[in-house]
């Protein structure tokens, strides 16, 4: 992890979903703009320029907005953070 204006990054990420929200994004055929529509009517206001930077890991996702992410591309949280978790696991 590097640290840098006192925010650690991973693998120069400020995340480690993003990747996995633009696969996701993808397998349910979705847009940012379409992504972001769907995350307004659960009330969570997430617009396309932040979406993006979430998926190129340059913002960090809060957990409210990765409950709600997850929620709608029909994938668990757990799914979602799999690759991360087996990469900690082989630490």
């Amino acid at each position: 992890m590097n640290i840098r204006n006192n925010v650690k990054k991973y693998n120069g990420k400020l995340n480690v979903v993003g990747k996995k929200v633009k696969e996701y994004r993808k397998i349910n055929k979705l847009s940012l703009s379409e992504l972001s529509n769907s995350l307004q009517l659960l009330g969570i206001d997430l617009p396309k320029p932040s979406l993006q930077n979430i998926e190129n890991g340059k913002r960090i996702i809060k957990e409210y907005e990765f409950y709600a992410i997850c929620k709608v591309l029909n994938v668990s949280m757990e799914e979602m953070l799999k690759d991360f978790i087996s990469e900690l696991q082989d630490e």
